[in-house]
């Protein structure tokens, strides 16, 4: 039968915020204070840290890469479409004759609310305009994979 290993004590001076942490994180975890530091030293002396460190970095990295290029390929919808509407809108609606445009005018209220509810039903509701439009949409307009 072998004897187990004793485990040396040892002294260590503490900034008190540092300790009230380390205090409050043990007694969450129902677990002694000693118990805790050890694994902490063990993982700070450990010859694998930096590389698990680096990983995790790399990996939230990656994370925020995919979220960037998802919000930069929505913003881009969002101001082709803005863009095309406009053109449209300007190419295909002529100007008004003065009495019909201050009726319009006069419903122009009414009608931006409806189009803000139906905005709104549609943000909640989906399905969203970027789910509708391809990620793999090549220059020529076709998509991969047809």
């Amino acid at each position: 039968m072998t004897a187990q290993k004793k485990k040396a004590q040892m002294s260590v001076y503490l900034d008190p915020d540092v300790m009230k942490a380390l205090s409050s994180y043990a007694a969450r975890r129902e677990q002694p204070m000693s118990l805790i530091a050890e694994a902490a030293i063990a993982s700070f002396l450990s010859p694998d840290a930096d590389e698990r460190r680096e990983a995790a970095t790399a990996k939230r990295l990656d994370q925020i890469d995919r979220r960037i290029a998802r919000l930069e390929r929505d913003v881009g919808i969002s101001v082709e479409t803005i863009a095309l509407f406009i053109r449209f809108w300007l190419t295909t609606t002529p100007p008004l004759p003065e009495p019909v445009a201050k009726a319009a005018r006069a419903q122009a209220g009414a009608r931006y609310d409806n189009f803000v509810a139906a905005l709104g039903r549609r943000l909640n509701h989906g399905p969203k305009l970027r789910q509708e439009i391809p990620e793999d949409v090549q220059k020529n307009g076709s998509v991969r994979g047809d």
